[in-house]
């Protein structure tokens, strides 16, 4: 029963965040707080994109009721990765409020970046491992910037793909909801503490999603803006970190344990790139068609993966469902080999990647067939367009029909 104690401070994330949602939307509104819609934007009309605030809120709330219990005081034993956390998270909902409300340059943002996940690491909340077999980081320094690499590559990878609504929030609640799962399975396999801060801050990410959701799906009344993206995104980077901590490296360099029947020592770098599968993807592709083009990384353009899927012919909604899909799969089918044979986990990932490509191209294959089918009508309506108005040919048409029906004679 234990997991309770998760569940109640998840649903005070999400009821607080709900709660503050719709006060500052009301506030948005009142007081005119959005800009205007730029030329890349999927939404048509001033949307108010201060959601990053009120979920913010929800997260400190909820962790400060989670130090009032007795069962999360190992965690509030070293308050300095806490206070790093939530100190790491103001400094980013500053910076994306700013851009939000004066649309700041790359830079500032890149910069203001940097020092929240600088302030992170250096209160201890970094990869003190490389999550393959336990090999041990041995220069801090190393390890330093390691983790601002690793942190500052999430928050904007996950800033990149909200441009859907409901978008970022779902892929959060999805994506660490199977993290939360994993973290949950090494405690019995690995003998890690139970109550951990890796587990408490993705409990607390996931109830702050879900009480946003329903404000932000679609059609969103209000987005969660840059802060809010920023912040899913550091506080999912800082749960990966914290759980390569808590794995015992003796346990993971076992040599029998590197078998395909059995991959906990692969999973803690595979499952954070398959939860983030779809933020890492995008963002990759517009740092290569960005620098390509002789621009920087951090230029805004509309060729996302959802603009693609809107350009191919999908819905609002359904672009953002199937993007759900490839998280669910890709996060599902990687966890699945810790506890299911690894053929079994094997065929099930495979179908489902291929049911998600299915469902991504379907579109294309209506567009080849209504082409098709335009095709065809458009020669068949030439063909009588030309027996129509071709004088000779009708003429000629006339006379063969009159030769053909005309009796013979002797």
């Amino acid at each position: 029963m234990r997991i309770v104690f998760y569940f109640l401070i998840a649903g005070i994330a999400a009821m607080v965040t709900y709660g503050l949602a719709l006060l500052v939307l009301k506030l948005s509104l009142k007081y005119k707080l959005y800009p205007q819609v730029r030329q890349r934007d999927v939404h048509t009309t001033p949307t108010p994109r201060l959601g990053g605030v009120a979920m913010f809120i929800g997260i400190v709330v909820a962790f400060a009721v989670a130090s009032s219990l007795g069962n999360f005081s190992l965690i509030f034993n070293e308050p300095g990765k806490v206070f790093g956390l939530l100190g790491a998270a103001l400094i980013i909902v500053v910076i994306g409020v700013a851009d939000d409300v004066w649309d700041l340059d790359w830079l500032t943002k890149l910069a203001g970046q940097i020092i929240a996940a600088g302030v992170l690491a250096w209160q201890g909340v970094q990869l003190s491992t490389l999550p393959i077999g336990g090999q041990t980081i041995v220069s801090p320094y190393v390890s330093l910037i390691l983790t601002i690499f690793a942190v500052v590559l999430v928050m904007n990878a996950v800033n990149f793909i909200d441009g859907l609504d409901g978008l970022v929030a779902g892929v959060a609640v999805i994506a660490n909801s199977v993290f939360f799962i994993y973290a949950y399975l090494l405690q019995g396999q690995a003998q890690t503490e139970y109550f951990n801060l890796a587990s408490l801050t993705t409990a607390i990410l996931i109830g702050a999603c879900v009480g946003f959701l329903p404000i932000n799906f679609h059609p969103a009344k209000m987005f969660m803006g840059d802060a809010g993206a920023l912040l899913v995104g550091l506080l999912m980077a800082a749960s990966a970190i914290s759980v390569t901590g808590q794995v015992d490296a003796g346990y993971l360099a076992q040599p029998d344990k590197f078998t395909l029947d059995f991959l906990p020592a692969f999973i803690p770098i595979l499952l954070p790139i398959a939860v983030l599968i779809i933020p890492l993807l995008d963002f990759g592709m517009a740092v290569i068609r960005r620098l390509r083009a002789g621009k920087s990384p951090f230029t805004a353009d509309r060729k996302h993966l959802h603009h693609r899927l809107l350009d191919m012919g999908h819905s609002h909604l359904h672009a953002v469902l199937i993007l759900y899909s490839w998280t669910f799969v890709a996060s599902v089918g990687v966890l699945a080999f810790t506890f299911v044979p690894w053929r079994w986990a094997a065929l099930m990932f495979v179908v489902g990647l291929a049911g998600c490509a299915a469902l991504t191209l379907a579109p294309l294959s209506r567009r080849k067939s209504r082409e098709a089918a335009a095709q065809r009508l458009a020669a068949e309506q030439e063909s009588l367009d030309v027996a129509r108005y071709d004088g000779l040919d009708a003429a000629s048409n006339d006379r063969s029909t009159q030769h053909k029906t005309k009796e013979p004679t002797e």
